[in-house]
């Protein structure tokens, strides 16, 4: 079944949450989907975002790589899980760009993840001097390694986001997305349980192209989420 995440980033009070939740409810109605949706709301949104008739599930966009403890700040995939989340975001690439989570940290978030019950969202992709030197293979290789320990049994979502394309209005060609997903089924080919996602100025506009010719299994969307509208039309709830 495809999947649809909302990633809301650093955005979204209280208030503002339950609108949306009241909103994206009211578009879904009592359809029966044929598609899996999931909201990833700031950590103080959680509660706010989530939908009581189950009709999508809650993401962390961050876990600490630490089980508990004294790290101020933090949240645990326990606390994650405590809250009503059933994904956890790690390693999208602000994370790793903006505050350096490296493969060895991502590695360790993972182990927790799981240790809660949690189905990780792993996140990657290259930058646009990788892209440029024709290193968007190798880049793949090596944040695929991060998984090396990861139980090969259990879900797996993977989020192929090139850095050049989040939030830049620059998405990924159809080609660029197609050549990602078959070299990630590749290296990921002993996976079970495996979704791969498409991350990177997602819109309404192109999301139909990406999603048919892509060959992805759903989204992970940024600012285009931030109107339940928006995203329901790119998770083909709604007409565009």
């Amino acid at each position: 079944m495809n999947l649809f995440v909302a990633n809301w980033k650093m955005n979204m009070t209280r208030g503002e949450a339950a609108a949306y939740a009241r909103e994206l409810g009211g578009l879904v109605g009592d359809r029966k989907l044929d598609v899996e949706l999931a909201v990833a709301p700031p950590f103080t949104a959680l509660d706010a975002g989530k939908d009581p008739e189950g009709r999508w599930s809650m993401a962390g966009q961050n876990v600490a790589s630490e089980t508990s403890g004294a790290f101020t700040g933090e949240v645990s995939a326990k606390m994650l899980a405590d809250a009503g989340c059933r994904y956890a975001i790690v390693g999208h690439s602000e994370r790793r760009h903006i505050f350096g989570e490296d493969g060895k940290m991502l590695a360790r978030k993972l182990a927790r993840v799981r240790e809660a019950g949690l189905t990780p969202i792993y996140c990657l992709g290259e930058t646009e001097e990788e892209r440029e030197k024709g290193l968007t293979e190798a880049t793949l290789v090596q944040q695929v390694e991060t998984l090396r320990d990861d139980p090969l049994a259990e879900p797996l979502v993977v989020a192929y986001e090139p850095v050049w394309a989040i939030g830049t209005g620059k998405a990924a060609t159809v080609e660029d997305c197609s050549s990602a997903q078959v070299h990630l089924v590749e290296l990921l080919s002993g996976r079970s349980d495996l979704r791969i996602l498409y991350g990177g100025s997602v819109t309404p506009e192109n999301c139909r192209a990406l999603l048919s010719n892509g060959r992805v299994d759903g989204f992970l969307i940024g600012g285009a989420s931030l109107k339940a509208r928006s995203f329901a039309v790119i998770a083909g709830i709604l007409a565009s």
